[in-house]
């Protein structure tokens, strides 16, 4: 036999003999030698073992399952498993394998017994494949062969980047829509009527934008901001808005008709996660009881009271990026750097986000860390358990994490900040901050573009480089000690194996979550791309593009930098499912309420059918949104400042004694709310309701309308269960004769 398979290599620092690491590490590897395993050890600066699981087990999962894997088999060899199969037995038996103490391989590894435990890249013929035609930058825009992903990874790897391919695939009608929406705000740069009005408002002098060095500003001053916001909140918006609610409908109705197709394939549409763990659980031991479904409500109270707190935690965070944009905002307005002071705003914007990016980036670690020790408290029955119930609590911190500053901007922003001479203020000195008179949906834009951008550039090259660095260090780290070795054993022929063991070594670690990570990345990219995405039309191309590297930055990770990870049996993404279900909810929930709310659309509207020229003096001859501008301001005299703001210098040939004006409805007199304020608030209102009931209503219309299943699919299943029976019958009939 020139070249020996082994099914997995566990690796292990050089103990001293005698001592009580190299007394476990015998104790383990003599209760595989129990169950029949081959093991062959191999040294050089570690010690290597070699693991081979006997036939006899892998006829076992056969006899039990039925041969589940038939379609899989090499034609050659037709008792032959898949090597797929054979490494997720025999790392199921590795990881239950208990000691004379009581102790299993994680034990071990915990305690620096054993370094490292991993299956090893083959080189077969389908690695081969997988690294030239897939794990390679140039094959960017080819078709992934899916099949061959199954046969390398295993059916869970397989379905993420079906998963992926598909996404990607739709993202781009999503894309092209967005592009399309964008345009249109373009055409209307300069052409609309309210920012022309922002524009020609040189003689409207607004209120000070802060309570020490800020002067009255011209109206005017603000055209080019006016612009950008009207380019953004158009009506072609809100059409896009209801778009994209119907998009990440359909997008999953699709997915789940696709998954159909290929776990049928795969012929894996009707098999049973629970009876694959208990055969496991017989072959690793006979006598072994099945563990039973446990439920405690005191630790379920436990662990949501923890959860509760978390989140807490995580909506503090984003008050404190709240006061920091607070306190920016006052700093930058006092600088002495004029282009500063002027763009005091909009600089505390983009630094905030640049702040909420790194504290995204450190509460990631920390929430994960989190997850994990809440998931422990429950003590979940299986893995599969225990990952589910990680990627609820995982989501819902990350979800937080990278939303509730958002949730501010869209929905608090300008609108709980008190009006001039009554401010609301953050430890009774700093003032929160203003929208502007075109309103917030800018601010929005700009934080969502920053992080969108940073994620997926920043993150992405780290996500590569740090795999990539680690590697070299790794392989240059070993090559001296090699040297040595070969000089002083010149004449020794090397083993074929040890090669091929360092060079799996030498590659970066994978736990049981990698594949959980890319997808939660995706996941959160999910989430931008449809929550507030009337805010910035441009996510969906953001993402496409991401995308396309995305897959490819994966399968190098997985093929070229990582250790060959552990297939997984799977025929479905999982509770990723349910979570992109609830995201689609929320984004009709979001859209909504950016556009009723942090949109200017709404009381644009009321405006042009209560109260604008076209109704007020029936004419027609001009556009009904001409004087929003001036209605939407209000009237504040410059004796009601709050006797601590230091009345800035009236601007050259205007009265010190007029009258100045800020964004808001309300009355000149005793600064109560207009009749306006409340029309335009019951219009947001029903605006609302009426926009999420029918685009949940589309939604549900598109979930009933594309069937989950393809009539195919059904058809196979049908004729299958209809020959068997007949097989049955046959079997039947002449005992009757």
């Amino acid at each position: 036999q020139n070249e020996e398979k082994w099914d997995f290599v566990l690796v292990s620092d050089i103990h001293a003999m005698g001592s009580e690491k190299e007394i476990k590490r015998k104790k383990f590897l003599d209760e595989l030698s129990k169950k029949g395993f081959t093991i062959k050890k191999i040294e050089d600066t570690k010690l290597f073992y070699g693991v081979r699981a006997p036939q006899q087990i892998f006829r076992k999962y056969q006899c039990l399952l039925g041969k589940p894997d038939s379609k899989l088999q090499n034609h050659s060899a037709p008792q032959d498993i898949p090597v797929t199969t054979r490494i997720r037995i025999v790392h199921y038996i590795l990881q239950n394998t208990v000691t004379s103490d009581f102790e299993k391989l994680r034990h071990l590894i915990k305690k620096k017994v054993f370094e490292a435990a991993f299956p090893l890249h083959e080189k077969e013929e389908v690695r081969e494949f997988l690294k030239e035609k897939w794990a390679r930058w140039r094959g960017i825009f080819s078709e992934q062969p899916i099949e061959k992903i199954r046969c390398y990874f295993g059916e869970k790897v397989a379905l993420y980047f079906a998963w992926l391919g598909w996404y990607t695939c739709l993202l781009g009608v999503a894309a092209l829509a967005g592009v399309v929406t964008f345009v249109a705000g373009i055409t209307v740069f300069s052409s609309s009527q309210v920012s022309r009005e922002i524009c020609e408002a040189n003689t409207t002098i607004m209120c000070p934008l802060c309570d020490q060095k800020c002067p009255f500003w011209v109206l005017s001053d603000t055209c080019t901001y006016a612009k950008v916001t009207h380019m953004i909140d158009n009506e072609a918006t809100v059409v896009f808005a209801m778009f994209m609610a119907i998009w990440a409908t359909v997008f999953l109705e699709l997915w789940k008709r696709q998954r159909a197709i290929v776990v049928t394939d795969w012929d894996l549409y009707r098999w049973d996660e629970e009876e694959e763990e208990l055969a496991m659980e017989l072959i690793n031991n006979l006598q072994q009881k099945p563990r039973l479904y446990q439920h405690s409500y005191f630790r379920s109270t436990i662990v949501l009271l923890l959860v509760l707190l978390m989140i807490v935690l995580l909506i503090g965070i984003a008050h404190a990026l709240v006061i920091y944009r607070v306190i920016a905002t006052a700093l930058f307005t006092q600088s002495s750097f004029g282009l500063l002071r002027e763009q005091a705003n909009t600089m505390a914007v983009m630094t905030g986000a640049v702040l909420h990016y790194v504290t995204i980036v450190v509460m990631t670690k920390v929430n994960r860390r989190v997850a994990l020790f809440l998931c422990n408290l429950e003590k979940p029955r299986t893995f599969s358990q225990q990952e589910n119930n990680f990627t609820v609590k995982i989501f819902t911190f990350q979800f937080f994490t990278n939303f509730s500053s958002l949730i501010y901007i869209a929905f608090f922003l300008g609108r709980i900040n008190g009006r001039p001479g009554h401010y609301v203020r953050i430890a009774g000195r700093w003032r929160l901050e203003e929208c502007h008179p075109s309103g917030c949906i800018t601010d929005l834009f700009i934080q969502m573009a920053i992080i969108m951008v940073l994620k997926q550039t920043i993150s992405n090259v780290m996500e590569y480089l740090i795999p990539w660095v680690a590697h070299k260090l790794r392989k240059k780290h070993k090559q001296p000690k090699k040297r040595s070795m070969r000089l002083g054993e010149e004449e020794e022929a090397e083993d074929p194996c040890k090669r091929q063991w360092l060079s799996n070594y030498e590659l970066n670690e994978v736990n049981i979550f990698s594949l959980f990570n890319e997808f939660l990345e995706m996941v959160i990219q999910y989430s931008f791309t449809t929550i507030f995405v009337a805010a910035f039309p441009l996510a969906p191309l953001l993402a496409f593009f991401n995308n396309l590297f995305e897959i490819h930055l994966d399968a190098i990770k997985m093929v070229r930098l990582h250790r060959r990870m552990v297939p997984r049996k799977a025929n479905d993404i999982g509770i990723w499912l349910q979570v992109l279900e609830a995201i689609g909810i929320l984004a009709v929930i979001g859209n909504g309420l950016v556009i009723a709310i942090t949109s200017d659309f709404i009381p644009m509207q009321v405006y042009k059918y209560m109260y604008s020229p076209c109704v007020r003096e029936n004419r027609t001859d001009m556009d009904c949104s001409t004087g929003y501008i001036n209605h939407s301001l209000s009237i504040f005299r410059i004796r009601d400042f709050e006797p601590y703001t230091d009345v800035p210098e009236m601007l050259p040939d205007f009265d010190r004694d007029e009258i100045k004006e800020y964004r808001d409805y309300r009355n000149a007199d005793d600064y109560t709310y207009t009749v306006q304020f409340w029309h335009i608030f019951a219009a947001r209102l029903a605006f609302l309701i009426l926009f999420e009931h029918v685009a949940l209503c589309v939604k549900l219309i598109a979930a009933w309308y594309i069937p989950d299943v393809p009539q195919r699919v059904k058809n196979g299943i049908l004729r299958r269960k209809h020959s068997d029976l007949c097989k049955e019958l046959r079997w039947v009939m002449p005992q009757k004769v």
